[in-house]
């Protein structure tokens, strides 16, 4: 007897696909109609409880924005780049990247539950005919400093309960390893995703697990969606959320500032507020760092503490994320060091 198909699958395969039922989906008019890219080169790829929450009839709705291609995908904009990270420089195996002291990212899968228009990794040379993790596992195993794991890719939930749980089980037989750390936007997307064997899979496991998902606005997250992460929560996992700075999306106080409570109002901390990596086709998306940084001050001053994400960049070769800081705050910062030296200098001498 065949094996029955988990709900979260069946609901994935639900996705649509196609720019041209999409539209229908939406009501778009003629005008917008003509504004979508019906064969684009990254290709649609939508759940229906994302659509579900676009507005009708209109191409400014920060859902759509983030998952609908658009023809300004087509329009070229110095400095983007098919490969913005230069990941290939990092790969130690087919499946693993080694960037960070400390940390390698497992390559778990090309596959996602969506599709971000602004993907940094939509035009990475993903290793799709070996099965399984074997070489990435004994690339781990032999370099002791590694004692955290990220598993991306694509999305690693969409791996199957089984393929992580062989993996887990193979992670937690390498005694550096301390802690696994998920990045996934599924939750996002299909919340079924977190059914009863993935959250017996995180419990069972001997490593101290974070869970990290990606939001970039508030109207993102339902009901349904916070009720699977408080499952997770209530396993004593700490779940943390990244989001990408894009135009049209969440680059106002009152985006940024709803996104920011709605997380920390369901106990998920924003932990990274990316700048845009510029990946060709994404430069309508971008928007600068004193934008950036306004940003940043709105919420130092509008809410918790807890409630204000890092704003970075990710720099090729650099030693980690990148903090962009405010000229004022780098000048306050020296300020500081100076009164703290003569302060210093003043008790040695007297």
């Amino acid at each position: 007897m065949a094996p029955s198909i988990p709900i979260w699958r069946q609901i994935q395969r639900k996705n649509i696909t196609q720019p041209e039922k999409l539209a229908d989906y939406l009501c778009l008019d003629a005008q917008n109609r003509v504004k979508l890219l019906y064969n684009p080169r990254f290709p649609l790829n939508l759940p229906l409880r994302l659509a579900e929450k676009i507005a009708k009839n209109t191409l400014d709705d920060p859902i759509l924005r983030q998952f609908v291609p658009l023809k300004e995908e087509t329009q070229s904009q110095p400095g983007f780049t098919l490969e913005p990270v230069q990941d290939q420089l990092f790969l130690r195996s087919k499946k693993i990247l080694h960037k960070y002291k400390g940390r390698a990212l497992v390559l778990a899968t090309s596959a996602c539950a969506m599709h971000c228009r602004y993907c940094f990794r939509q035009n990475f040379p993903y290793e799709t005919r070996a099965a399984g993790f074997n070489e990435e596992l004994a690339y781990i195993q032999s370099h002791k400093d590694i004692s955290e794991i990220i598993l991306s890719g694509g999305d690693p939930l969409s791996l199957s309960n089984e393929a992580l749980q062989s993996l887990f089980h193979s992670l937690d037989a390498i005694s550096h390893v301390k802690r696994i750390r998920f990045h996934t936007r599924f939750p996002i997307g299909i919340p079924e995703r977190i059914d009863d064997a993935f959250l017996h899979l995180l419990a069972s496991s001997s490593k101290q697990i974070f869970f990290i998902i990606h939001c970039n606005h508030a109207r993102e997250l339902d009901g349904d969606i916070k009720k699977a992460l408080k499952k997770i929560q209530r396993l004593g996992i700490p779940i943390l959320n990244q989001s990408v700075l894009l135009k049209g999306v969440n680059d106002t106080e009152e985006a940024m500032l709803a996104l920011s409570e709605t997380l920390i109002d369901t106990g998920i901390v924003p932990y990274y507020l990316h700048q845009l990596d510029p990946v060709e086709g994404a430069g309508h998306f971008a928007v600068t760092d004193a934008k950036g940084l306004e940003l940043i001050e709105y919420l130092r001053k509008n809410t918790s503490g807890f409630g204000v994400p890092k704003l970075v960049r990710e720099e090729v070769g650099a030693s980690g994320k990148t903090t962009l800081t405010h000229p004022s705050d780098i000048f306050q910062d020296e300020e500081r060091a100076r009164i703290y030296k003569t302060r210093l200098l003043k008790a040695l001498i007297f």
